[in-house]
């Protein structure tokens, strides 16, 4: 959204004798509430300072340069937004490199940084409903995060770039934001980066100009997401574009991409490292089919891009649903049956997670369950196994830890259990034989469809259920989402 400057006009006689600061009003002087910090965070019980308070983000433009010679990002970002109370200052959350200057509607402002919180005083209070800019210069060498289960995520320095990923907060590694669901923004990336190398975004490729031995890449997304679906991919890729269905794809692959097949027996060591661009390729050729597929169940695609990046990062180990432009670990693609069904999980979350976002991350399952039972539709499709045999072999045979996670509420501690994934698929799919198919089938468009753009909850689900099935279902979503203990089938 373009700024317009606010014109101040007087006549000198009125100028003559006036001190500057009484050219402006703030609310206090219009009669409204006198201006306060906005909240450090956004509300939600698992990351109170996740987010933050007093404003709502409009659009991020993202004009950023690396250098892989030295790791260094450096650029600015501008976060357009519109204040939900008079501000005398607000909170970005950032804590990636060095910050240079700060800026509000174009007037320095000062700034602290605390406790991954960056703290802004523009030089004069924003007044109630104002629309305003802030722009955040910095430069550094981000931080990568190291965890478990996942490996790498945040900023990961590759062997020819970087790559910036992960959940449920890490867009604050490497840009200012409103780092939290609840509030959604479109984006302008530019990736200036050397010459040879490609910088790899969300949503349209809009332009690539080379000048000086460097290469801008620009990209912008026309339907609003949240910041932790943002992405950026530096290096060596070669990247496909092209349409189909309506829809613009795309591709960005990793030449030297490559994985460990897993062992063909219990106990044996692990192998070389393989190249899987050849079973990239032959995944990333179903996208359109795989689209077809989930509009069939949830309705139309939600965005107008798609496609897919692979880099070459052995300690990736995790797929992610970056709107309209999923990131996948290799290891993802050293099987086609998993590859294939790695890239429904992450396209149903164009629907539920990315169209359908989360109001808390409590609600999580909404994202994983969704998607989850997305690939065992794919599988029944594909031959490999019924939904319902699947559901009966996760009944069976799961351990009693798994049933101990209450997925409507797991805690910030459980928040991508495996449960979650499968305790959430299996929560559908014993609503369908309760409500039946065709009640289930209009549960599944009209979440996707009355819900989209919109910050949910899981008692918003259940309600629109209920609506739907004309029963009552409170004991039913009490077993399977609140009770730590395995449901009762029939």
């Amino acid at each position: 959204m373009a700024r317009r400057p606010v014109v101040l006009v007087a006549t000198a006689s009125l100028l003559v004798g006036l001190v500057p600061a009484t050219a402006i009003a703030d609310d206090h002087d219009r009669g409204g509430a006198p201006p306060s910090p906005g909240a450090p965070g956004i509300g939600d019980p698992y990351f109170p300072l996740d987010g933050n308070g007093g404003y709502d983000v409009e659009h991020y433009d993202l004009d950023l340069g690396y250098d892989p010679a030295t790791d260094v990002l450096s650029g600015s970002a501008t976060v357009e937004a519109q204040a939900t109370q008079a501000l005398s200052a607000f909170d970005l959350d950032f804590v990636g490199p060095t910050v240079e200057a700060v800026t509000v509607d174009g007037r320095p402002a000062t700034w602290v940084r605390a406790d991954g919180e960056l703290t802004v005083t523009p030089e004069r209070p924003l007044r109630d409903d104002r629309e305003f800019e802030v722009t955040v210069t910095y430069s550094g060498v981000p931080a990568t995060i190291q965890a478990p289960l996942i490996g790498s995520s945040g900023f990961i320095h590759t062997d020819d770039g970087a790559l910036a990923l992960g959940q449920p907060d890490v867009a604050a590694h490497w840009f200012p934001a409103n780092d939290h669901p609840l509030d959604d923004a479109t984006f302008a990336v530019s990736l200036t980066v050397p010459e040879g190398l490609e910088g790899v975004s969300n949503g349209a490729l809009e332009d690539v100009r080379t000048q000086d031995g460097r290469t801008t890449w620009s990209w912008q997304t026309r339907e609003p997401m949240a910041p932790y679906l943002a992405t950026m991919a530096v290096g060596d890729f070669e990247i496909e574009e092209y349409e189909a269905g309506g829809l613009r794809f795309w591709d960005a692959v990793d030449p030297d991409a490559a994985a460990t097949p897993p062992p063909t027996e219990p106990g044996a060591p692990p192998g070389e490292p393989v190249s899987v661009v050849d079973q990239v390729r032959a995944s990333f050729a179903r996208q359109p089919e795989v689209l077809d597929f989930l509009s069939g169940h949830f309705g139309p695609y939600p965005f107008q891009t798609a496609g897919g990046v692979v880099d070459a990062v052995p300690e990736l180990r995790f797929a992610l649903e970056t709107q309209t432009r999923p990131v996948y670990s290799p290891a993802f693609f050293t099987d086609p049956v998993l590859a294939d069904s790695t890239l429904v999980h992450e396209y149903a979350h164009q629907w539920y997670g990315n169209s359908v976002r989360l109001a808390a991350w409590q609600h999580v399952w909404l994202n994983e369950g969704f998607a989850t039972y997305a690939e065992w539709l794919w599988q029944e499709q594909e031959g490999v196994s019924t939904a319902q045999q699947t559901f009966d072999a996760v009944y069976g045979n799961a351990p009693p830890e798994f049933w101990q996670v209450v997925i409507g509420d797991p805690g910030p501690e459980a928040l991508f259990d495996i449960a979650v994934y499968y305790r959430g698929a299996m929560t559908l799919h014993a609503l369908r034989q309760v409500i039946g198919n065709t009640a289930f089938s209009q549960v599944l468009e009209e979440w996707a469809a009355s819900r989209a753009g919109e910050a949910v909850t899981t008692d918003e689900f259940t309600a629109l259920a209920e609506e739907l099935s004309g029963r009552d279902l409170d004991d039913f979503f009490e077993a399977w989402l609140f009770t730590p203990a395995r449901p009762p089938l029939g």
